[in-house]
């Protein structure tokens, strides 16, 4: 027996997971499941990542503390892997104790033996991807990563010293042909990020208190990186001045199974952490590709968010591990809409291996009172069915050792498939009709009992609660994974269950109306106003847009709506009529910049003359005038 030790990447606590984000999970679930399956001793690894500038800044807006926060996502992060039957040995949390006072020691490790050195960064910052980037990094002067807007920060900070690992770690990735999986993503880190220099990484913070801090130092926190990345080694008792049981005995790690997005953290910042402190690089690090909404990402603000909770309350736990583990491939990026998951769900699951279960087990019960009939008529397929039964293990097990997952499905849906065709063939309600064909009929069903252990066994890595309905319906007790080598494990006289559903039919028109009308329940109703027509860049360019200083303001006499502004516009005076009596009083307005449009034509209001118009912002219903951001902005000042 051997052991193995594996990991998902800590889900970041700054909101709620969806499917995209959770698939990890279920994908590493299902190694996990397969490797104890095969008899080895496994630790599995998951948790959440707490500390950074995002969720402090989170956390403030919704006027709450962020260990409060982070309390309340984490709790939802776990719950969600509980609801997908998610087999962790351990679940990590960077705000547990033991985790803090571990990252502070490797800290001052590499910091007292020269590894980290205190600095000034100046550069470019992403809050979300909690990310420095330089000039030349950025992509149309956002974000490389995720396309957002970035701030130009300057601030004191410590640095970890990669370069100076720089060709330790060439070396390792050149003779460790498989550290970085797939080769593609192998290919893109040296290429694009170890070939052209690797630079030093900012790894603490001075701007926000929301981390770890560093002790010797209290003005920083510990950035997100040696935080983050250190929870690995942490979570099985590492510190620099001792080595936990649990690391021990399963470091290094057989892999990390992490999303392609933040492989170049692990394959290049993590291994260099490990250099520095000494201890083994984990085997293999594995980037998965991402779950795509149609063909975009998926993202709340694109409102094609699909949450795991919403997809196993209408489908069920085992046919959304399904779907995740299916339909995603090996190294290309898959994609999930509800109409495709009806689909799939009603093809594979419900038509075909849902159909053969039932079928047999209902057959059982009725030619031969529910007991397993002897094997003793062989005849014409059955060596067929025999032959795709036996050979199927031998081809996952080679398949999961390169983690691909999707195509070990697909065998086991070869032997799904062959059964169902073994029906076809065989007619075992023909052979029914006649007491002379009973031996026939029942070899024929004892060899399609027998198929479906092999798939319940098989299957109980990548869909456990299905493999354990089918075990209950066919009588089986054996699902170990030696007992698939061969055919025949299934005893005669064994006693079948009831046939029941495992996965029912969907309508698949019924069932998207009704989840979208609870999509749209969900949605509250938009205070935003519908956007207008395009308009020509030249024609925005007509207008001139000023600031003014409110000098003098009053309500008009016998209107309720309109507002009497005097501007003071670079030492000239222009009086502009307002209609926005009911949200502001004339007392707030004095003395503030507001923002006009100088060039429209005087037009008469109320008897008085109104030369431009004042801008005002108008959200769920109500007006805000624009004052400028700054009280002492030049009156007269053009907006450009």
């Amino acid at each position: 027996m051997g052991k193995f030790y594996i990991t998902t990447a800590i889900a970041y606590t700054s909101r709620k997971p969806h499917i995209g984000n959770t698939y990890e999970m279920i994908l590493t679930d299902a190694i996990a499941r397969w490797r104890r399956y095969m008899g080895d001793d496994v630790f599995f690894l998951t948790g959440t990542d707490e500390h950074g500038q995002k969720i402090q800044e989170i956390a403030e807006a919704e006027g709450i503390d962020p260990q409060s926060y982070v309390d309340r996502i984490a709790g939802q992060i776990r719950d969600i892997a509980d609801m997908l039957n998610i087999s962790y040995d351990k679940f990590i949390r960077t705000t547990d104790g033991y985790h803090v006072e571990a990252v502070k020691k490797i800290f001052k490790k590499l910091y007292d033996q020269g590894d980290i050195y205190k600095s000034e960064y100046e550069g470019w910052y992403c809050t979300p991807c909690e990310s420095f980037w330089t000039d030349t990094q950025l992509v149309d002067g956002r974000c490389p990563d995720c396309g957002r807007v970035v701030k130009k920060m300057r601030e004191e900070a410590y640095f970890l010293r990669l370069s100076k690992y720089q060709k330790q770690l060439e070396e390792y990735i050149e003779t460790h042909a498989d550290f970085i999986c797939p080769e593609s993503r192998k290919k893109e880190m040296i290429n694009n990020f170890i070939k052209p220099g690797i630079q030093d990484l900012c790894v603490s913070r001075s701007s926000f208190t929301w981390g770890i801090p560093v002790e010797f130092d209290p003005g920083h926190v510990i950035y997100v990186w040696i935080d983050a990345l250190s929870n690995y080694i942490t979570a099985l008792g590492y510190t620099p001045d001792e080595k936990g049981d649990l690391y021990k005995k399963y470091w290094p790690a057989d892999v990390h199974i992490i999303g392609k997005d933040i492989l170049r953290f692990h394959t290049i910042y993590w291994p260099i952490m490990l250099m520095a402190l000494g201890e083994p690089l984990p085997k293999q690090i594995f980037g998965h590709p991402w779950m795509l909404f149609g063909e975009e990402k998926m993202s709340k603000s694109r409102g094609n968010v699909i949450y795991a909770e919403d997809l196993v309350r209408h489908f069920g736990v085992d046919a959304v591990r399904y779907y995740s583990l299916h339909e995603m491939p090996y190294a290309n990026d898959g994609t999930i809409t509800y109409d495709v998951f009806i689909n799939r769900y009603n093809s594979d699951l419900a038509n075909t291996l849902g159909n053969l279960v039932n079928r047999t087990v209902a057959m059982i019960n009725k030619y031969f009172d529910g007991i397993v009939p002897e094997n003793s008529c062989a005849g014409e397929f059955d060596e067929s069915l025999k032959e795709v039964c036996i050979s199927a293990s031998e081809k996952i097990e080679a398949k999961m050792k390169t983690w691909h997952i999707a195509d070990s499905l697909d065998e086991i849906w070869k032997i799904v498939d062959r059964a169902n065709k073994y029906i076809d063939e065989t007619t075992p309600w023909v052979l029914a009709k006649t007491e002379e064909d009973k031996p026939r009929l029942g070899t024929v069903l004892y060899n399609l009992a027998e198929a479906i252990r092999i798939i319940a066994s098989l299957l109980s890595s990548f869909m456990p609660e299905t493999a354990d309905k089918i075990k209950a319906q066919i009588g089986s007790t054996d699902l170990r994974y030696e007992s698939v080598k061969t055919f025949g494990g299934l005893k005669p006289g064994t006693k079948v269950g009831t046939a029941e559903v495992l996965f029912a039919r969907i309508d698949a028109a019924k069932k998207l109306e009704e989840l979208e009308a609870e999509q749209s329940a969900d949605e509250p109703e938009s205070k935003v106003a519908p956007y207008k027509d395009f308009c020509e860049f030249d024609d925005f360019l007509k207008l001139d847009l000023r600031v003014g200083k409110v000098i003098e303001c009053e309500k008009v006499k016998k209107s309720d709506k309109l507002l009497r502004f005097t501007l003071d516009v670079g030492g000239e005076k222009r009086q502009i009529l307002s209609g926005i009596a009911k949200y502001h009083t004339p007392e707030e307005l004095i003395g503030k910049n507001v923002v006009f449009v100088a060039n429209f034509k005087p037009r008469k209001m109320m008897g008085l003359e109104s030369c431009g118009m004042i801008l005002s912002a108008e959200y769920d219903g109500k007006l805000s005038v624009l004052t400028t951001l700054k009280e002492d902005f030049a009156s007269g000042a053009e907006i450009v």
